[in-house]
């Protein structure tokens, strides 16, 4: 067994991580106060790759492995959890399903363009009677001559402020079942495609999150992803791989709240000592190191798998689940180390401890994950 990363995937996190200081930690803090899509970021992060980072080549993309993938994700949200989501729900949410159940006319007129970072993916599956519960969507499609006619409402949008292609879930059949769940692609502009304003969240407010309300929208037939039915096992497939991209963005979180409580342990003074030299502090260091440590193997692992076309399943969710929560107790700890100072509105660890909350809720919540664990472990 290799723990080594190749040379490639050094250089991948040697250079994402020079880009996050470079042009994103200058202004993590303003674009989430302001609560202001960072658009001017998307041709650079092109320009690097990362909008297309396991795209075939033949479309303009990187063709990465899985691994490298997780690594890029990582390093954006050390310092910034709300451009790492924006890139990881393009690639992991929209493109991922694009080119994998999409038509070969389908996949020539996005990706390239999604690709090159001039258009943004977003994923519409949460409604008000389906979140964990994907079955239960209410919104419905019609189908008229050569069109679908979507009607319903979609929650939690992220890039929805700025996306241009949406991959959109709608019940195409009678009933509540699974399988009467479609997916389709539609355009930002379409008729009927009303966007909410960006939603103000306790985290990731730089992630452009709406609602949208489908009246009589109509899309081509042309525009469905897969066959009549389909949804709910594309949503499946979609959702392990994003669980790769939450998993990561929480392994950022943490590194970056670890790095910055172990810095203010080094020159924060009290009783004439600094504070890393108490074995309290040392021990919440210890803790936080073993477990973001131990999210990286989890999600370096099922990265790999995937890789190998391996049945990652299991191994996301474990990576998923165990780096959320990890996310969540590391960035706590961050801010009792650096105490009142952590606790005013603008510092980095104030971010980091707000930016975690989310990642044990969507991607399926950390409930969702052991259920999904539990029912493989027992089958």
């Amino acid at each position: 067994m290799d723990f080594n990363l190749t040379e490639e995937q050094r250089l991948i996190a040697a250079t994402v991580r020079e880009f996050a200081e470079k042009e994103v930690r200058p202004i993590a803090t303003d674009i989430e106060e302001e609560m202001r899509f960072p658009v001017e970021l998307l041709p650079r992060m092109a320009g690097l790759g990362l909008m297309g980072m396991q795209m075939p080549e033949k479309y303009g993309g990187s063709n990465l492995d899985s691994v490298s993938y997780a690594i890029a994700i990582e390093e954006l949200a050390r310092v910034s959890a709300s451009v790492a989501i924006i890139m990881s729900v393009h690639n992991s949410l929209v493109l991922h399903p694009l080119v994998t159940f999409g038509t070969d006319k389908q996949r020539e007129k996005y990706i390239p363009d999604m690709s090159a970072g001039r258009k943004l993916g977003a994923y519409c599956i949460t409604e008000a009677t389906a979140g964990s519960d994907v079955s239960n969507e209410s919104s419905l499609g019609v189908r008229d001559r050569d069109e679908y006619v979507l009607n319903g409402e979609k929650l939690f949008i992220t890039n929805g402020d700025k996306a241009d292609v949406f991959f959109v879930m709608i019940r195409t059949a009678p009933g509540k079942k699974s399988r009467s769940l479609s997916a389709f692609i539609v355009e930002r502009g379409t008729q009927g495609f009303n966007i909410s304003e960006p939603l103000r969240k306790m985290g990731l407010n730089a992630s452009g999150t709406v609602s949208i309300r489908l009246q009589d929208c109509r899309v081509p037939v042309e525009n469905m992803l897969g066959s009549e039915g389909d949804g709910m096992k594309i949503a499946l497939s979609t959702l392990d791989g994003g669980r790769i991209g939450v998993g990561a963005q929480s392994l950022g979180i943490a590194q970056g709240a670890f790095e910055a409580a172990l810095d203010y342990s080094r020159q924060r003074e009290q009783f004439g000592k600094k504070i890393s030299d108490f074995q309290g502090i040392q021990w919440m260091l210890a803790d936080m190191a073993m477990n973001v440590d131990a999210s990286r193997l989890l999600l370096y692992r099922a990265a790999s798998m995937r890789d190998q076309g391996k049945d990652y399943s299991l191994a996301a969710s474990m990576a998923k689940l165990f780096a959320s929560e990890t996310a969540n107790m590391v960035a706590d700890k961050a801010v009792q180390i650096h105490g009142g100072i952590g606790y005013i509105r603008g510092t980095p660890v104030e971010r980091y401890y707000r930016d975690a909350r989310i990642t044990r809720i969507y991607e399926g919540t950390s409930e969702i994950q052991r259920l999904v664990i539990s029912r493989k472990l027992l089958r």
